[in-house]
């Protein structure tokens, strides 16, 4: 059983990592490094994880943050 939960682990943060590259493209990010993201959030000051800064260099928000402007530029 838990080889399942480790593969379906590991598929989620495929599909997160392939989803926020996608976005970086989207938003102009791809020439950015990491090293140009911010380490906390702009918006909450909440730390933004190592993760999401490789996957997405140049952010400037969290997640939840990102999500939410997403949602009111609607």
């Amino acid at each position: 059983m838990s080889d399942d939960v480790d593969r379906a682990s590991a598929r989620e943060a495929e599909i997160l990592a392939d989803a926020l590259a996608a976005q970086a493209r989207r938003a102009g990010l791809t020439g950015k490094t990491p090293a140009d993201s911010a380490h906390h959030c702009a918006e909450c000051d909440e730390e933004i994880p190592a993760v999401r800064r490789r996957a997405v260099p140049g952010c400037q928000l969290c997640v939840t943050c990102r999500e939410r402007v997403e949602r009111l530029n609607r």
